[in-house]
């Protein structure tokens, strides 16, 4: 097998009520005392309550235009540059905080994380999901560093809106399955993978344990033990499984599929993991694990996500529909060419999604 490279956490991670108050003391610590702050609308709106008043560092703030793109990251390095900033701090969802990523790292400076959404593993992860300014995804990029400091306020993560909390549950269920069909094989697994394969179980074990409870905290808008474990499931096991898994404990089919939907508009109002949470049904079927499907459902339907193209929005399922997203999601060097199944076709992938719509009558 080829060699790991191990890039586990941010250089440091806490979680906890009224964590943000320490947030000057830990800037000055780095010596970070102008920073620019990068954030949307919804996710300042969200954050400003929790935030402290700086004494000492300066700051400015930019709101990103919703897509982390080519343009928005050369934008936001160039703001970075120009105004000679110490580091820039993230706080957001996870194309907020790849944007951040993305950027500086192309102007070589350090960046704070604060994700205020509990929906992926962006704020663990040194990776950045790119895509175009249609919408349409465009490639991922792998960094050399994580963040310098990463902070939860689970008060802010819990009242966000609860699709967003079930799509992120989607996006982590797919650490298992991703990771299980490439290291499943592999013997004699190095120390890095073992954890990599440990992390990737207990994201399973966490959110089909945890998450009709989360999502009840999250309903409420009140933190509770299962918020907390589903939070830290998809943000730190989450992170952890492509942190210590490199190429194998990143992604396989699941988000291959997702990639292949984003050529049809219609799916564009969906959320990423609620298209991951699809696509891993899809790749079930490519392994011929129809079982597991099954056992599914009943935790799909209980957490509302999609299990057919129609579920995504897809109105007219036809078979040209889904050629095209079966196209995308075999083009070369696409994640789904990893999966140890032989040669994987459009063909093989839109007999997949016909398969599966097939199944999923049949379980109504």
């Amino acid at each position: 097998m080829d060699t790991i490279s191990v890039r586990g956490a941010p250089a440091e991670y806490v979680s906890g009520s009224g964590i943000l108050d320490q947030l000057e003391t830990k800037l000055l610590e780095r010596g970070f005392r102008k920073v620019l702050i990068v954030h949307g609308r919804k996710s300042w709106q969200a954050a400003r309550p929790y935030w402290p008043s700086f004494r000492t560092v300066t700051f400015e703030e930019y709101t990103y235009g919703g897509e982390c793109s080519f343009s928005e990251i050369e934008r936001v390095e160039k703001l970075i540059r120009a105004a000679s900033y110490d580091a820039v701090i993230g706080v957001g969802g996870g194309k907020v905080l790849d944007l951040v990523k993305a950027a500086a790292h192309l102007a070589r400076k350090p960046f704070v994380l604060i994700p205020t959404l509990a929906s992926n593993c962006s704020a663990w992860t040194p990776i950045s999901v790119i895509y175009d300014d249609k919408g349409q995804f465009a490639r991922f990029d792998i960094y050399p560093e994580s963040a310098g400091l990463m902070l939860i306020e689970p008060a802010i993560q819990v009242s966000a809106p609860v699709r967003l909390l079930t799509a992120g549950i989607g996006d982590t269920l797919a650490k298992w399955y991703e990771a299980d069909v490439q290291i499943a094989v592999i013997r004699n697994r190095p120390a890095p993978l073992e954890i990599s394969y440990y992390a990737a179980r207990r994201c399973l074990d966490l959110l089909t344990g945890h998450s009709s409870g989360a999502v009840r905290a999250a309903e409420s808008g009140t933190v509770n033990d299962d918020f907390l474990r589903v939070s830290e499931a998809i943000i730190v096991y989450g992170g952890m499984v492509g942190g210590f898994g490199d190429k194998y404990g990143r992604i396989a089919g699941a988000h291959a599929v997702h990639n292949g939907l984003t050529v049809l508009e219609e799916t564009h109002h969906a959320y990423h993991g609620e298209k991951v949470a699809y696509g891993i049904l899809v790749q079930l079927v490519l392994e011929n694990k129809i079982d597991e499907i099954r056992k599914l459902l009943p935790f799909y339907r209980q957490l509302h996500l999609p299990v057919s193209l129609s579920e995504l929005g897809i109105t007219d399922v036809t078979a040209e529909a889904i050629d095209k997203v079966a196209a995308k999601t075999v083009v070369p060097g696409e994640s789904i060419h990893v999966m140890p199944i032989g040669p994987i076709t459009k063909q093989r992938v839109s007999d997949a999604m016909e398969k599966l719509e097939q199944i999923i009558k049949d379980n109504a």
